[in-house]
């Protein structure tokens, strides 16, 4: 008797907007379903090319043949690029999710629109508007771009208004628009990642407390601490936005925690960095079940496995024997080469019986080469 081999469902061929860490993290997690990618990536080197064929931003034409549906890997991705796509493919997320993620202005007028709460803000055009945003919102004052700006670039925090307005302004007078928030003294930062699929069923991963180095995620804890309450007004703030845009794919959502609740930051329509302890530390990933989602296959659970530490490695690279001798670690290093400020890869730090998280973090703490700002 012969069995058939034969796959009963049609999968699709995923094309991606970008091919650097995390297209290659979503080409890794569509390899085991069988799922082939490729990329639109202009970059010399792309961290994705060992897992498919890289096209530059001039072949276009060719991208869109070699694919039947379209993601991102970031929300920079240019929307004539986009737009130029869609008149032969469908992308998940939707293109308003991308459109609106560029824009400061447009995702906080997002978020005032679903009533998720966000720090005040003022649109500003000219010296006038930034001189009114000082008087309604005081000092400090935090000053953006509208658009363009990741990892802390493009912000400003304003503490003196003599001195730090005239030199603001005359500094950003050419370039794009910008917003002013309201300084917000958080407790600490935030986000919750979620999955929703075509039929609109969504799952969330628990929230992952967030800490920073020079405006670059450093680490993020999962589960994070002492959110059992604000775990519930996430997922509202999730559901409402992923169903407003009706979105397909994984999004994330950076929530500031106050003396008030959650105030929302930003959105980003793609996997997060602050989710890569997923790859470990969930039943499904947030790499993989973005892949189910865009491919309409089943998603899979977002339950957490075990607490772990996700710490990014960040400049440059660390012994890789000496940090595989630390039980319980996890090592994700991107194919990228050394540079201030570049975020190379990625470990995490998984329970073993033989060593406490504290005791982890310390051995890793004396091996990275940059010294990030890690837990005692």
């Amino acid at each position: 008797m012969t069995t058939s081999l034969t796959a009963h469902v049609s999968l699709p061929t995923l094309g991606i907007f970008g091919g650097g860490q995390l297209g290659r993290m979503l080409a890794q997690a569509a390899l085991p379903l069988g799922i082939r990618c490729a990329f639109l990536e202009n970059a010399e080197s792309s961290p994705a090319a060992v897992l498919g064929p890289v096209f530059g931003s001039g072949q276009l034409a060719e991208f869109q043949q070699a694919v039947t549906v379209l993601t991102l890997e970031f929300e920079n991705t240019p929307l004539t690029e986009v737009d130029q796509a869609l008149t032969t493919q469908l992308m998940h997320p939707p293109r308003i999710a991308l459109a609106t993620a560029q824009n400061r202005l447009l995702e906080k007028g997002l978020f005032d629109r679903l009533s998720i709460p966000t720090p005040a803000y003022r649109a500003i055009q000219t010296h006038r508007d930034l001189q009114m945003a000082v008087q309604e919102l005081g000092l400090p004052l935090v000053v953006k771009t509208a658009t363009g700006g990741y990892d802390g670039k493009g912000q400003w925090v304003i503490r003196d208004e003599a001195s730090a307005l005239p030199e603001l302004w005359q500094h950003m007078q050419p370039a794009v628009p910008l917003i002013a928030e309201a300084f917000i003294a958080f407790e600490r930062e935030v986000s919750i990642i979620a999955v929703r699929n075509q039929s609109g069923e969504i799952r969330c991963w628990p929230l992952a407390e967030n800490h920073h180095h020079q405006g670059i995620l450093s680490h993020s804890i999962v589960p994070a601490p002492r959110s059992e309450q604000l775990e519930q007004q996430a997922q509202a703030h999730m559901s409402v936005l992923m169903n407003e845009l009706q979105y397909v794919g994984v999004m994330t959502l950076e929530l500031f925690v106050t003396a008030n609740g959650l105030l929302a930051n930003e959105m980003a329509p793609r996997v997060h960095n602050s989710g890569h302890w997923s790859i470990e530390g969930a039943v499904c990933s947030q790499f993989e079940n973005h892949i189910r989602a865009v491919a309409d296959l089943p998603l899979g659970s977002t339950a957490l496995v075990q607490p772990c530490v996700m710490v990014n490695v960040i400049g440059q690279h660390p012994d890789l024997a000496a940090v595989l001798a630390i039980p319980g670690a996890h090592v994700h290093f991107y194919g990228k080469t050394e540079r201030e400020g570049r975020k190379l890869g990625h470990i995490t730090l998984m329970p073993v019986p033989e060593m406490t998280q504290s005791q982890q973090i310390s051995a890793l703490k004396a091996i990275l080469p940059n010294k990030l700002s890690l837990p005692d």
